[in-house]
């Protein structure tokens, strides 16, 4: 019984901010043009995600945010292995990573525009590229971080520079991994999403938030806004779950 009412506690803060938003619009306490009440948002999200254009939206950037996701693993996680695994190259390099980790992704737009001209390459780029170096930065660390005891017990079995590397130091450096992966993701997400406002796109949940406010079309907006949040918390849930059930032995 109590571990049921410890499952619901994610709830209480739900329900505690749909009671002070309510209350808020009752009370006429923000314009109602502002702010529409929680009805009016979940109705016009309701419409836009049944057969309406919210829900293409939401598939549009959910697709850009999985390619950038997927193109910044692929390209990050080998790489962040083949550094960790040296502390010499690691630290030679280790400026350049940190320059171009504290650089504002959006600072990147223009150069990303000229490469690849307003279009999904230019989004999925400048995403993949902020995603990059979160997840090479947690992996490299990951490596770094192996427990010394299992890659001497490797080596004093006789095993190979190769298969130390991707037998035990990749193993160990999953949980770690998996920490880059939900931040990149993360970052793709917001990335995504300020480029769909302003790079001339005509989709995605970015572009659907920015219409409705220029039309001031306020529940559709809060609606898009609500849609991008689920978003986020759904990929960082997923991440999570994968964890869990392929990194379960994290710690032992």
């Amino acid at each position: 019984m109590i571990r049921r009412l410890d499952s619901l506690l994610p709830l209480v803060g739900v329900a505690g901010l749909l009671a002070i938003w309510s209350l808020v619009t009752a009370r006429g306490w923000v314009d109602p043009v502002l702010l529409p009440s929680p009805a009016e948002t979940f109705k016009a999200f309701w419409k836009g995600m049944d057969g309406g254009a919210l829900g293409f939206d939401f598939v549009k950037t959910v697709y850009r945010t999985t390619m950038a996701t997927i193109i910044a693993a692929v390209i990050a996680i080998p790489l962040g292995i083949i550094l960790g695994s040296s502390e010499r190259l690691y630290r030679s390099l280790e400026f350049v990573i940190d320059f171009f980790r504290s650089t504002p992704a959006s600072a990147m737009f223009p150069l990303f525009l000229v490469l690849f001209g307003v279009g999904d390459e230019t989004k999925i780029s400048v995403a993949a590229f902020g995603a990059i170096l979160v997840i090479l930065f947690n992996v490299a660390y990951g490596v770094m971080n192996a427990r010394k005891t299992r890659l001497l017990a490797a080596k004093v079995m006789g095993a190979s520079r190769l298969r130390v590397l991707f037998d035990v130091m990749l193993w160990e450096s999953l949980p770690q991994t998996f920490v880059g992966l939900r931040n990149g993701v993360s970052l793709a997400l917001v990335i995504i999403v300020v480029a769909e406002m302003f790079i001339g796109s005509q989709d995605g949940l970015g572009h659907s938030v920015f219409e409705a406010q220029q039309l001031f079309d306020m529940p559709r907006m809060y609606a898009a806004i609500a849609a991008a949040g689920a978003l986020g918390y759904g990929l960082n849930l997923l991440f999570l779950t994968i964890e869990r059930r392929f990194v379960h032995w994290s710690g032992k």
